[in-house]
Order: C-alpha cells, then structure tokens, then sequence
C-alpha cells in the first residue's frame, strides 16, 4: 500500500469536470504552483521546449534536489522523484490541462494552461527587458556627443548645436514609442491570460 496521496484536491477536480474550458482558478493554480516538484517539472519543460520522458525528467529533478549531477544520482534518489511524479504529480497536472502527460507511454510536454503557471514564477524567459539601461545609455551619448560640440571637437563641432540636439531627441522619441508599443503588447498578453484566470 502507497504512502503517496494520489487523490486530486477538489480545485482541481473542479477543473477537470469541464475538459473544454480554457480557464483555471487562483486556487487550482496556486495548488499547483506550492509544491516544488511541480515547479520544478514546469522550469525543466520550459527549457526543454519538447515532448521528454518521465525518466529523463526525474533524474534531472532528483539531481536538483540532490544538488548533485545526474551521472551520481543513487537508484533510490531516481525512484524516489520517478515514482512521485508518475503516482502524484504529473496526474494533477495533466488534469489542470498543465502538462500533456502519456502514462503508458511516459511521455510529458507542456500543454495549453501553462502560461498561466508561468506568469507567477520567476523564470529567465519571462524576465522583461530593462528599459532604464536604455534610458540611461541614450542620456550619457547625448551628453557626450552635445559636450563634444560645445567643446568644439573636430568633425562633431561642424554640425550645428541644434541638429545634435534634434537627433538625441529623435532618438529619445523613437525608444520611447517602442517601449510603449512593447508595454501595450505585454499588457495584451498578461490581460488574455488573466482573463483565463477565475
């Protein structure tokens, strides 16, 4: 007799109960997303960007957890993490529609509701782009290229003071519509999977 709680909680029985539904609640999530593994299991298939084994994906998170590399993994290290995410965790989220999860075959890909898992971790590919480093370079080549021609440097003290001026503004100009352009689209994506959210 297991040890193991195979039982889904009632969140995400919920779920599973409207297979068409593209929707997962704040409590189905946050179930989901409080335990390690499952967050472990998420990184490694973001990262994988395919279909893995259960094999290949337990060895990897046990060696995470073991802090060691997969190569010095003890049997028991592998079956530990194997037969957690074939009893427990890889049902629980194939039925949140989290991951594609084959049994029989052993096979995991993520699937349709993942970006909704993650837009709450904190993963390099949803790290956004730092808008301030662009700011902040754009401002001291404008101060330097301006000083350059109020100093009188050769080559930069030919053109006139204010069509210097004009381009570092153009310049401002341009990277200020992008990143809105960019924030607005960001904005679109985070409001689309909101809206999945109950």
């Amino acid at each position: 007799m297991s040890s193991i709680d195979t039982s889904l909680p009632e969140e995400i029985t919920a779920v599973t109960a409207n297979d068409t539904d593209e929707t997962l609640s704040k409590d189905v999530i946050f179930e989901l997303l409080k335990n390690r593994r499952r967050r472990e299991v998420l990184a490694y298939l973001l990262d994988a960007e395919e279909t893995v084994t259960l094999g290949e994906l337990a060895e990897q998170i046990a060696a995470w957890e073991n802090d060691t590399d997969v190569n010095a993994l003890s049997s028991d290290q592998r079956k530990r993490v194997y037969v957690a995410l074939y009893q427990t965790h890889l049902p629980k989220m194939d039925d949140a529609g989290i991951v594609d999860y084959d049994q029989d075959r052993g096979l995991i890909t993520l699937a349709d509701n993942a970006d909704l898992l993650v837009m709450y971790l904190d993963t390099d590919t949803h790290r956004r782009e730092r808008w301030d480093r662009w700011y902040a370079a754009m401002s001291v080549v404008g101060a330097v290229v301006l000083s350059a021609g109020l100093l009188g440097v050769p080559g930069i003290s030919a053109i006139p003071l204010s069509a210097l001026a004009g381009v570092i503004v153009a310049a401002f100009l341009t990277v200020s519509f992008v990143h809105v352009f960019v924030n607005h689209r960001f904005q679109q994506v985070v409001e689309e999977k909101l809206s999945r959210i109950q």
